[in-house]
């Protein structure tokens, strides 16, 4: 309240500079003459004037951070929620496939085909896994869970994705909306990348020192080393519609960079074709 006060008071004498320095400018247009001590309290008033503009400015600044802050965390805390639903749904699938397992016995009598009947029925239930890790539910900052799951859920059903996440304790001085920007480009890359038979997408969650490390690693084909030194260049696309593309990586970089992180690229030439990984510590 007093904050607020405080504020008040300073707008209204900013006001009132502001009608004394163009009564000084009008007398000085009018009279033609130059008084010191005018000058001195035109100068003062003026700078009063200019502190005022750029405190407002600051002020400006860390709202508009604060109201982007705030959108991710609208936007993403619901699939967060929807994450522990989705949790809980599975272990009650889980504890009646556990039942099934346990009472096939009572209807099939001959040993062999209860094992290949149980074999069976675990491998259905492998097959048939979740394409989200439950760790995520587990890490400490709920915003980036929230988005990664619904990156995960919205993936197109041939995306085979594994998440890793080695420390749960994700520590970062960025900014959530920054966090978002950076993975976000990064994940739609990586889906994007993908087909049906190059559907393998790997993530890792890290953190260290007070810094968040993401990785992600994608197949590709046929992608040279001339190609990944352009990545992080303005403009630049291996995609065919180059119309409003080559903005991700290069927006994404400047952001990281802006926060004194960095992303690096990487070509790995794996048995049956190459991957490329994307490592971000921020």
């Amino acid at each position: 309240m007093a904050e607020l006060g405080r504020k008040f008071l300073y707008r209204i004498f900013c006001v009132l500079a502001l009608i004394v320095t163009l009564y000084l400018l009008v007398d000085l247009y009018l009279s033609h003459t130059l008084d010191v001590k005018v000058m001195v309290l035109f100068g003062i008033i003026f700078s009063v004037i200019l502190f005022g503009l750029l405190d407002w400015g600051r002020n400006y600044a860390a709202l508009r951070r604060q109201e982007q802050e705030l959108m991710v965390y609208k936007l993403y805390i619901k699939p967060m929620e929807e994450l522990t639903k989705d949790i809980r749904a599975r272990q009650h699938e889980f504890d009646n496939h556990m039942n099934a397992i346990l009472n096939m016995h009572v209807t099939i009598h001959d040993y062999d085909e209860l094992v290949k009947a149980q074999s069976a029925y675990c491998k259905d239930i492998y097959e048939d896994k979740s394409r989200c890790s439950p760790t995520l539910l587990r890490i400490s900052d709920k915003i980036l869970a929230g988005f990664l799951y619904s990156k995960i859920i919205s993936a197109p059903g041939y995306i085979d994705i594994d998440i890793q996440v080695l420390n749960q304790e994700i520590v970062t001085l960025v900014s959530e909306h920054a966090l978002v920007d950076i993975i976000g480009t990064l994940t739609d890359n990586a889906f994007e990348a993908a087909t049906p038979e190059r559907n393998k997408v790997e993530m890792v969650l890290d953190a260290r020192e007070d810094k968040l490390i993401f990785m992600i690693k994608n197949q590709v084909e046929q992608l040279t080393m001339g190609e990944i030194s352009h990545f992080f260049e303005k403009g630049f696309t291996t995609k065919g519609n180059r119309e409003g593309r080559g903005l991700g990586l290069y927006q994404a970089n400047q952001i990281a960079k802006r926060h004194n992180g960095e992303i690096a690229v990487e070509l790995l030439e794996r048995e049956g074709g190459q991957e490329i990984c994307f490592r971000v510590e921020i």
